[in-house]
């Protein structure tokens, strides 16, 4: 499918085998499989099975390059800028174990953030590293001030997420970063729930390190995810771990080097899971054939529909007291209405939400239909 043409949506609709079962709405959690990814990791490993390491179209370095090169297309980053990782925790360990922080330094946090970007840098406390968090005010545009407001003399990072796990709301992260660039912070990002998702260029944010997940918004592995680490920012963040990977000509065992690649793919340990990369990089070009802006915004109008049929039945949505920031995740909550009893009984009907701080978390994707939000809105209109 070229980015000239407009999607077949039904097409798409039944590449994933999941809708003959299940209406999935939890894909901000994890995603299903589209059988054309299926395909082709069944290909590798038929390939494999046959030629081991010597599979046709499908090398160790090739994988890896192609990956990097489209991560670094749909954020706006150079390919050297990008390193694979297992999640968003291990990610967020290697930048909090490897700056440089002094006692008596402060990192700002978010309120009910997701623990990926908290128990990480739980470890500074014992180092003299204050950690304080913040409210998420209820519009998101007004967050900036506050954050503004938070920033003290001894403030050295702030490390927040793209997109709330609980909420659906995006930050505005370009105002966020311009405060960061102007107070000389360290600004770290938890893309988990944004990458793919919303319109993210890290170079227009500022970002200097980010985390995220693949098996969300981009349809990826579970066990798999990424980190960037701005070109001008990669010495300043020192690795905690070294392996065979991690140094130049890295292929040629010996002699033993002595430094580290000169890139974030240092941060790459050692061999990966070429299984889940083939599965990456194929669901990334399932992905980039629709056209990244596309999916975007069929993600967001499946939401609006949702929450225009919430609405109308008397749901109280997070989104309400947005100024209008577009989100793919609808959370959701009905005075009288139990929220946990509520995904139970969804679940019963196969319909795969979550709870949330006491609300109903919806995340639609493209393989999602509009009859399948009309079906959500009339099953919850009668419990």
């Amino acid at each position: 499918m070229s980015e000239s043409n407009s999607p077949d949506w039904e097409r798409i609709q039944s590449d994933f085998p999941v809708n003959n079962e299940l209406i999935w709405l939890n894909n901000c959690g994890t995603t299903p499989l589209a059988t054309p990814v299926r395909d082709t990791v069944v290909r590798w490993l038929d390939e494999y099975r046959r030629r081991g390491a010597l599979a046709e179209g499908f090398s160790y370095p090739m994988v890896k390059a192609s990956i990097y090169r489209r991560m670094g297309k749909l954020l706006g980053a150079q390919s050297d800028e990008m390193a694979l990782i297992h999640n968003t925790a291990e990610g967020m360990n290697f930048i909090s174990h490897g700056l440089s922080l002094r006692p008596g330094d402060e990192i700002l946090l978010l309120e009910n953030e997701y623990p990926s970007n908290v128990y990480p840098w739980e470890h500074r406390r014992d180092k003299g590293v204050s950690l304080r968090t913040l409210a998420m005010t209820d519009n998101p545009e007004d967050f900036p001030a506050v954050f503004a407001a938070a920033i003290g003399p001894r403030t050295r990072v702030a490390s927040l997420s793209a997109v709330h796990w609980c909420t659906g709301m995006p930050l505005p992260l370009e105002t966020i970063g311009s405060i960061c660039a102007e107070r000389d912070l360290i600004w770290v990002v938890d893309g988990s729930q944004g990458v793919g998702l919303i319109d993210l260029d890290v170079k227009a944010c500022g970002i200097h390190y980010m985390a995220f997940s693949a098996w969300k918004w981009l349809l990826g592995p579970v066990g798999l995810g990424l980190m960037y680490v701005s070109r001008d920012k990669l010495d300043a963040l020192t690795p905690i771990f070294k392996g065979t990977e991690s140094v130049p000509q890295d292929a040629d065992y010996l002699p033993y080097k002595q430094g580290f690649k000169p890139s974030a793919d240092r941060f790459v340990v050692s061999t990966g899971s070429m299984t889940e990369w083939v599965y990456l990089d194929a669901s990334l070009a399932y992905l980039e054939g629709i056209g990244f802006a596309r999916v975007r915004a069929r993600i967001q109008a499946l939401a609006a529909r949702l929450a225009s049929g919430l609405r109308a039945n008397g749901f109280r949505l997070a989104s309400d007291a947005s100024s209008g920031l577009a989100t793919g995740i609808v959370a959701a909550s009905k005075p009288g209405l139990d929220s946990t009893a509520a995904v139970k009984a969804l679940k019963a009907g196969n319909i795969i939400v979550a709870e949330r701080l006491g609300r109903i978390r919806f995340a639609p994707h493209i393989y999602n239909t509009e009859a399948q939000m009309d079906k959500v809105v009339e099953t919850l209109a009668r419990l």
